[in-house]
This record gives structure tokens, sequence and C-alpha cells, in this order.
């Protein structure tokens, strides 16, 4: 019997970890395939979208704090930043104290562009989660920042043990 079938068979037993996995990787995917249109129907990619979003909700910050809250390395910032930049969406102004530290904003333009998107793609997603009632939608939330926690925590101690 080919493995798949055994797996397959297995999976008469409780939930398991990597199963739910799976679930929740193939969610995030068809979630991606209904949402993502829009945004490159608008000229954005999807590292744009998420510095676009968090300047909108967090106001002007450094270059060097957006990759965190976005989840982009530094470099990967910078490029989005840049092509923001050249598209009119976003200033950067230099510190007067520090020569390497670069605020970056919302310009007008990029606000006018960008909230009418933002409002679009949170109707797409309030639409695809309207299945759940709001006490799974409270579960659901629950449980995903568990699982975050927990796997951020597993790899800080794999970074310190590699490092320290």
């Amino acid at each position: 019997m080919p493995k798949i079938h055994i797996f397959m068979e297995e999976r008469k037993k409780p939930p398991e970890a990597l199963h739910a996995w799976l679930i929740m990787l193939k969610a995030w995917q068809s979630i991606s395939r209904y949402v993502f249109p829009t945004l490159l129907e608008e000229g954005l990619g999807e590292s744009d979208f998420r510095v676009l979003e968090v300047l909108l909700r967090k106001g002007p910050m450094p270059v060097n704090a957006i990759g965190p809250k976005v989840h982009l390395n530094s470099g990967s910032a910078s490029v989005a930043v840049d092509r923001l930049f050249k598209k009119g969406f976003v200033n950067r102004v230099e510190s007067t104290g520090d020569r390497r530290v670069r605020t970056v904003s919302l310009t007008e333009k990029g606000r006018e562009m960008f909230v009418p998107v933002f409002r679009r793609h949170s109707a797409l997603i309030k639409r695809a989660f309207q299945d759940l009632s709001p006490e799974e939608l409270q579960q659901l939330e629950v449980v995903l920042k568990k699982i975050g926690k927990r796997a951020e925590s597993l790899a800080e101690m794999k970074r310190y043990s590699q490092h320290g």
C-alpha cells in the first residue's frame, strides 16, 4: 500500500498538529488567492501593502523599525520603501540628529490611494470569515496567538542555542 494511503488511514485517529498546520496553510493560501489580486490591481505587492498598512495604523516611523513590524528583513523593507517613494506614496526624511536614520511617512497621495484599498481589503477579509460566529472568531484568535507565541519561543531558543 502506498505511504499516502497509510497516512490517510491513520487520519481516523485524533487530530494531529501536522494536519492542523496543513489546514492552516491551505486556508492561508486560499485567502491569499482571494485577496491579493485586488492589491495587484492597484500595483501593490504584499510587502508594499504591509508597509503602507503599518504606516497608516502607526504613523511615521524609521525605516529600520518598519521591517520587524511587517515581518520583512531590513533589505526587503528598504526596497519596499524605495518602491513606494518612487510612486509618491511615502516620504523619507533624514533625522537631523543621526543621518543614518530616515523616518518614513505616508504622503497625501499615498493616503488617498491606500485608504480605499485598505477598506476593500478589510471587506474581503471580513467576507472570507463571515461563516464564523463571533465566538469562533475569538477562539481562532486565541488559538493562533498561542501557536504563534509558542513557535516564536521555540525559534528564539533555537537561535540562542546556535549562537550562545
